[in-house]
């Protein structure tokens, strides 16, 4: 079993199919898929479960992942200090993110990073999941969970709060909303339930368990769209929904959640100066950028109708 061998099957155990795996290899899907027989050949073993969706692991996979990573954390990190680059300004970072945070959050603040570290460039990968930190799909992730594995730094990046938010397009069209009860006679928005990646997630469930939504998305862009067209009326993000003039926040005594951002990197990432680098940038903005966050930057017409 050789290294080439192994960095193939952490590619597709990574991205769990053949296309995406390809792309990141630059190989072509065939020689992926003969190494990964081979491998398993050689192993005498069972690695992927294969079906119309992709590639999973099987349990002999999920062991020779563990061995993978631990052998590729060993390598790119010895690498790293040898040459010097650990201790270098410059270099690639991979940054996972929730699809709004990382959309409408961090992108647009970037500018000034990359002013101050023009040699260092960032791959950011807005998901609709959790980020596989643990098998280094990222460098470097933000979470709406906080990540419980010891082998990672974590840290509260900041509090975010989230609001009913309905157009003011629709609330003519449909009337005002002053009480929950009334929420039955309107059109809701909301997640895909059985898609939920995480429970902070559920709030529907919450608030509105006996109201079916005319639209759901597993994206809160999507959601938030949805709205800003007049479609119906959403839980969204504040620093989301407060920078659409088109927006009003409805039902501010009845629907206000707190939720939290968390920062996580393996911790030999962490030892890489470009990683430290984005870490501290994105804490300060965070906290420069409270008030966005916490919702209490809406304009005067957002409260009107509340």
């Amino acid at each position: 079993m050789n290294w080439d061998d192994l960095k193939v099957f952490l590619e597709v155990a990574r991205t769990e199919t053949l296309v995406l795996a390809s792309k990141r290899l630059k190989l072509d899907s065939s020689t992926i898929s003969r190494r990964i027989h081979k491998l398993e050949s050689l192993l005498e073993t069972q690695l992927f479960d294969r079906g119309v969706t992709g590639h999973t692991l099987t349990e002999d996979g999920h062991q020779l992942l563990k061995t993978a990573i631990t052998i590729e954390q060993q390598t790119l990190s010895a690498v790293e200090i040898l040459q010097g680059k650990n201790l270098l300004d410059k270099g690639n970072i991979r940054l996972g993110t929730t699809d709004a945070f990382g959309s409408y959050f961090i992108a647009p603040r970037l500018i000034d990073f990359f002013d101050l570290h023009p040699d260092i460039t960032i791959d950011m990968l807005p998901l609709q999941r959790l980020v596989k930190l643990t098998q280094h799909e990222a460098d470097l992730a933000v979470t709406i969970e906080k990540p419980q594995n010891k082998s990672l730094v974590v840290s509260k990046l900041s509090d975010y709060r989230l609001c009913m938010y309905a157009s003011k397009e629709y609330l003519t069209k449909h009337g005002e909303i002053s009480s929950l009860n009334q929420l039955s006679n309107h059109q809701v928005i909301g997640y895909v339930d059985d898609l939920l990646f995480s429970n902070q997630l559920s709030y529907l469930n919450r608030y509105l368990s006996d109201i079916e939504p005319v639209f759901r998305s597993t994206s809160v862009i999507s959601q938030f769209s949805a709205v800003e067209q007049g479609l119906g009326v959403a839980i969204l993000p504040c620093f989301l929904a407060d920078k659409s003039p088109a927006l009003v926040r409805v039902l501010m005594d009845d629907i206000d959640l707190y939720r939290s951002f968390w920062i996580a990197a393996p911790s030999d990432r962490m030892r890489l100066a470009r990683v430290s680098h984005l870490w501290h940038y994105l804490k300060q903005q965070a906290n420069d950028n409270q008030p966005l966050l916490l919702g209490l930057q809406n304009n005067q017409s957002s409260t009107a109708l509340c």
